[in-house]
């Protein structure tokens, strides 16, 4: 029997509906689900382990986005020498994991802490604690955010894969997530005016790291030598776009088992070090003996025969200048960077072990040295991590700056303390009015210990009102100087863990939660807010290298 003229019409729209349908599931197949958390902390940085660790110890379901394949940010790549200042103000789980690293060399507590053991230290709090940690997984460059009105809904990672939570956290070196998020940031130096910082801006004279003898910038035809700025230093006091140089923090030794010669870089040549060679001649000949390599590095022993290298004089392994772009570089130029950091630091050391303009002894002594076998095995023992000692810093509810490290000591909402010098490395090397060569930039003042305010973490209520920011927060730089050392990263983010859970708990935003139970709560996971006059103040701030 012949079907009804309505069968057919019926069944062609059940058949293109199953179609749609099932196009629908392929394309969903295609579009990896959105990954849920109550907090996402992007960055696993030390201060990002901590905050996530300080979530999910409150009971928070936490996700940790490390765009790399590696924990623990500098305090695992190559910063072993960590800057303390003074010890009674370093608490709660920033201490722990120094008595954790005590536990594992059979002491109290070390401030000194291998590259590996750092990083199995904060491995090990976030897998106690319950946290997923998840490698690779890069903010995808533009439209990584998600967000309406002030509140963020999610991230887009490079690989498609997108994370949804009530709390994120920005816990990276460079601020990329609040970045994206809209929030107000600057990068560079304030004028001295901006803030009414004497310390801020160009500097006058900086001392420290400087060409202590007459260095003429020029070669013999009067062409100005490699590794200074042809610019003019600029003004006393006026502000720049221009950022305290980077490096590498290398881990070196000179136990032979474990020493792996640095080998001759790729795009080596020796006349880049020509300023190095003369002014090494220069000091040789005032000194009438050679150097040591502790006088063209820093040297600092860790555990285990080996030692954290680190920027000494006024030449060295801070690569002045080559990272003015980087705070607002995208990834493929800040590859580069990383990069040209590399070339500049194997070169030098390159160059000290080799080069017939350095002399006999400094040469023999610099061969002794090589990088550690057992560090950095994934990236040929060289640090997977180029010390970012500051790119973007939030421009937030609170701007800590030098009256607050200086005079103002003491906060309402105080969830910390630092008390480490004001510490920013040279910014520029520039030729003055004879024609010698000078570094600029350079700042080390001491500090007593300051309280550290809630308000630095909180981006303006108009802006994010679900985002922490416990690692480019807000801060002059002048203030950023002495508050970017990694004890105080794990202290903010402890306190930006805690934070978001009481956020998430009272339904407020990151701005509106009880600062009162804030602080009860860090009090009790003996987070150290203020400094009682009966507190051990021993100072370990010569104790290691300036950061």
């Amino acid at each position: 029997m012949r079907e009804p003229s309505s069968f057919r019409p019926r069944s062609i729209f059940r058949t293109a509906a199953a179609a749609v349908l099932l196009l629908g599931l392929a394309t969903a197949c295609r579009q990896p689900p959105s990954d849920r958390a109550e907090v996402v902390v992007y960055g696993g940085t030390a201060g990002g382990v901590i905050a996530a660790v300080s979530a999910a110890r409150e009971g928070r379901k936490v996700i940790v986005l490390e765009p790399g394949e590696r924990l623990g940010g500098m305090i695992s790549g190559g910063l072993s020498a960590n800057d303390v200042g003074t010890e009674a103000v370093i608490g709660g789980f920033s201490r722990e994991f120094f008595e954790r690293a005590g536990k594992y060399y059979g002491v109290p507590i070390q401030w000194n802490v291998e590259p590996h053991v750092a990083e199995k230290i904060l491995e090990d709090m976030a897998h106690e604690a319950g946290v997923t940690v998840l490698y690779g997984q890069r903010l995808r460059e533009t439209n990584g955010v998600s967000k309406h009105g002030t509140h963020i809904d999610a991230l887009t990672m490079e690989n498609g894969r997108s994370f949804r939570a009530k709390i994120f956290l920005d816990a990276t070196y460079e601020g990329d997530l609040m970045a994206q998020a809209n929030v107000s940031y600057t990068w560079g130096r304030e004028s001295s005016a901006r803030y009414g910082e004497s310390l801020a801006g160009v500097r006058v004279r900086t001392p420290k790291h400087q060409f202590e003898l007459k260095v003429s910038a020029f070669d013999r035809q009067g062409k100005l030598l490699p590794e200074i700025q042809p610019g003019p230093r600029g003004a006393p006091g006026s502000g720049d776009r221009k950022v305290q140089a980077y490096n590498f923090r290398l881990c070196m030794t000179q136990v032979r088992s474990n020493l792996v010669t640095v080998p001759r870089p790729a795009s080596y040549v020796s006349a880049r070090y020509a300023l190095l060679a003369r002014t090494m001649s220069a000091m040789e000949s005032k000194l009438r003996r050679p150097l040591t390599v502790g006088e063209v590095l820093s040297v600092v022993p860790i555990p285990n025969g080996k030692a954290d290298i680190n920027n000494n004089g006024a030449f060295s392994t801070d690569f002045i200048g080559g990272n003015w772009d980087y705070p607002q570089a995208d990834y493929a130029a800040r590859a580069e960077i990383w990069q040209a950091h590399r070339d500049y630091e194997q070169g030098l050391i390159y160059f000290l072990m080799t080069d017939g303009q350095v002399s006999n002894a400094l040469r023999k002594e610099m061969q002794s040295w090589g990088l550690c076998r057992d560090e950095f095995v994934q990236t040929g023992h060289w640090p997977h991590q180029l010390y970012i000692r500051e790119a973007r810093r939030m421009l937030g509810e609170f701007v800590m700056t030098q009256r607050d490290i200086q005079d103002e000591l003491t906060k309402p909402d105080s969830v910390g303390m630092g008390s480490y010098n004001s510490d920013s490395h040279n910014v520029q090397r520039f030729v003055d009015e004879r024609g010698f060569v000078q570094n600029e930039g350079d700042m080390q003042v001491e500090v007593q210990p300051y309280q550290i305010p809630y308000g630095i973490l909180l981006p303006k209520r108009n802006e994010a009102s679900n985002l922490l920011v416990p690692v480019a927060f807000s801060a002059s730089h002048v203030a950023y100087s002495t508050l970017r050392m990694e004890p105080q990263y794990m202290i903010l983010g402890q306190a930006a863990g805690v934070a978001a859970h009481l956020a998430i708990r009272g339904g407020t935003s990151v701005q509106d939660l009880d600062r009162a139970t804030l602080s009860a709560i860090l009090r009790k996971q003996r987070a150290v807010l203020e400094l009682h006059t009966a507190a051990p103040t021993q100072s370990l701030a010569g104790a290691g290298s300036p950061g």
